[in-house]
């Protein structure tokens, strides 16, 4: 039985809404209390611990808890595609996955679902899934809430999109993230304290914070970046991403209607050097492509597209 409470008067986010979404009104999210999905399939090129050589099983939830303008995915996180799961099937997507030989099931955009998922891992576990749950997380999240996934949740891999308030407000429509995403990382990092990796590489336990560096915010990562490392120090896997795309949304905010420049992006990396930073991971090459965003469906099957590649930050 889903816990009803928490969706009748809907607060799993920090935006704490209150739709009643058991009766079909839909929360900020854009969500009720049916499951959605957009995608499931293998996702071959994340971080090498996450996808590894099989891919990892990643599952695309309809709606989302921010309205980030540059967002990628704004086809499934307005609620525009996806096709309804009760929580037993699920479970069998989870399993599904599995048997296609994916790592771990990796769910991306969870927080309006996180109940319905609790119930489906625990299905899905008796039912034979043995590999991490991974949650792929914007970031704004409430302790509460990710207090209860604490059994749930192998690996947390949430962002740390902005630094400032104003940003947050501008750009996701969420002027408290940054001190919401400080009290998230906090649990997080509570229930999982230190990388727990297997012997293929894999993580299997742990928090992978990713930060995607802005153009003309850079000076926002380096202080993300400086705040992980000086509370978390190498507890933390960090993964800094190159990989902005400017999308037709972001026209009216002149910073975002361009790619990030390479030396935007070598001052974040100069500063995770000086940081002697070693859990650390970089995005190479020209990864600011639409060809990079998943082709979202309404059935639960398909391959696993291209991404971009990630690698180990060096060390001299």
């Amino acid at each position: 039985m889903i816990e009803r409470q928490a969706l009748q008067a809907c607060g799993l986010c920090p935006r704490n809404c209150g739709a009643d979404r058991t009766a079909g009104q839909t929360g900020f999210c854009g969500c009720t209390d049916t499951v959605r999905i957009a995608r499931a399939a293998l996702h071959f090129y994340e971080e090498p611990c996450i996808s590894g050589a099989n891919g990892s099983g990643t599952v695309f939830f309809t709606g989302c808890v921010l309205r980030c303008v540059y967002c990628q995915n704004a086809q499934i996180s307005r609620g525009a595609v996806g096709r309804a799961v009760t929580v037993p099937e699920l479970a069998d997507v989870f399993l599904n996955l599995q048997a296609q030989g994916a790592h771990n099931v990796n769910l991306v955009t969870p927080t309006q679902f996180s109940p319905h998922i609790t119930q489906a891992v625990r299905l899905a576990r008796a039912g034979g899934l043995a590999v991490p749950v991974v949650y792929n997380t914007g970031g704004y999240e409430r302790p509460e809430v990710l207090a209860a996934l604490s059994d749930t949740v192998d690996v947390y891999m949430p962002d740390f999109k902005y630094w400032k308030n104003d940003t947050a407000r501008a750009f996701s429509a969420a002027p408290d993230y940054p001190e919401a995403a400080r009290s998230a990382f906090a649990e997080m990092m509570r229930q999982r304290p230190a990388p727990v990796f297997g012997p293929d590489g894999l993580l299997k336990k742990g928090v992978l914070a990713r930060i995607l560096v802005l153009p003309g915010h850079t000076k926002e990562a380096v202080e993300i970046l400086r705040y992980l490392a000086e509370t978390y120090g190498d507890s933390i896997i960090i993964s800094l991403m190159s990989q902005y795309t400017p999308m037709p949304a972001v026209r009216d905010h002149r910073d975002l209607s361009r790619k990030l420049t390479k030396r935007e992006y070598a001052r974040v990396v100069d500063e995770a050097l000086r940081l002697d930073l070693r859990n650390v991971f970089l995005q190479e090459g020209d990864v600011a492509k639409e060809s990079f965003i998943p082709p979202f469906e309404t059935a639960a099957a398909g391959e696993g597209t291209e991404n971009p590649q990630n690698r180990g930050l060096p060390k001299e």
